[in-house]
């Protein structure tokens, strides 16, 4: 009997799950086709399908735990999203309870920076390191700190936030009611806001990115820009934790060449012992599956 958890992703677009065991290998994978613009039911309908369908083919006999991880601000002791600005219809709603009764079963629910972080400590760029901290680099900005092992959640479960660290003193206002958050000024979305008010018209950071890559002084100096939001943050973090390894993952780390240099060099200035330690920033490894994996794990982190 192969003893596995099923993990679910519920990302801003789309939605998987996947069987895993406890070596961290993919036994099957399933993707929800759900539109979210279908409302509530429907996206609660395609989770509980998508994960008895894994318990199903695999057998509920060797199944350790259910993990879901959801994007937004999460009340852990109610099972709630308090905030989720991409799934607005699952704001407030009981999800993990709902989902535990529809399955009879317990569902732990979990933030997705918060387990994305969990699977690269698992099996990823943070394996055998005991503490470490994650920000996830995309349209918005999250984050996950592993203390000495564990995954810490403070004490309402909204702990690692990391996107909405402020790094420009009346900076960018923030959907969380904040000013200058690093969201605001170094995700994909702030990249693209920048390049407008510099003129390039509606682009993506991709395009950014590759104004950047050809040559685009202007472009690059966005990315400079971001890479010191970064660098002030790290800088923060580093004095806060202390840790020996800080990740950054998401699809904004493929212009790591022209953000890194001016992150470090920010890092460097403003925190001692970043500048005089063999404090590690790195990529993460696992890509957009790092919040699945996580996910799987969280029955067997408890």
């Amino acid at each position: 009997m192969t003893e596995y958890s099923i993990g679910l992703d519920l990302g801003g677009t789309n939605l998987r799950a996947a069987a895993i065991d406890r070596e961290g290998r993919l036994l099957h994978l399933v993707t929800g086709h759900t539109q979210y613009s279908e409302g509530r039911e429907a996206i609660m309908a395609d989770m509980v399908d998508a994960i008895a369908s894994l318990r199903d083919q695999q057998g509920a006999v060797g199944l350790g735990g259910i993990g879901v991880v959801v994007p937004g601000f999460i009340s852990l002791k109610e099972g709630v999203i308090r905030n989720c600005n991409n799934i607005p219809s699952l704001e407030n709603f009981p999800i993990r309870e709902q989902l535990s009764q529809r399955l009879n079963a317990p569902v732990i629910l979990e933030n997705d920076a918060n387990a994305a972080a969990v699977g690269e400590h698992w099996i990823g760029a943070g394996r055998g390191v005991n503490d470490l901290v994650l920000l996830t680099l995309g349209t918005g900005i999250g984050g996950g700190v592993i203390c000495d092992g564990k995954l810490v959640r403070g004490f309402m479960g909204m702990a690692g936030e990391l996107g909405h660290i402020t790094v420009v003193p009346n900076g960018n206002p923030c959907g969380c009611g904040n000013r200058g958050c690093l969201e605001k000024h170094a995700s994909a979305t702030a990249i693209s806001a920048l390049a407008r008010l510099l003129g390039y018209g509606d682009v993506t950071a991709k395009q950014v990115y590759e104004r950047a890559v050809a040559g685009d002084e202007r472009a690059r100096e966005i990315f400079a820009s971001m890479g010191e939001a970064l660098g002030i943050a790290l800088a923060n973090l580093v004095n806060a934790f202390n840790a020996p390894l800080y990740l950054l993952s998401g699809g904004v780390i493929g212009a790591w060449e022209f953000f890194a240099p001016a992150m470090l060099t920010e890092a460097r200035r403003r925190s001692f012992s970043f500048r005089t330690t063999d404090t590690r920033v790195e990529k993460a490894k696992l890509g957009g599956e790092a919040g699945l994996f996580g996910a799987a794990y969280l029955p067997w982190s408890k």
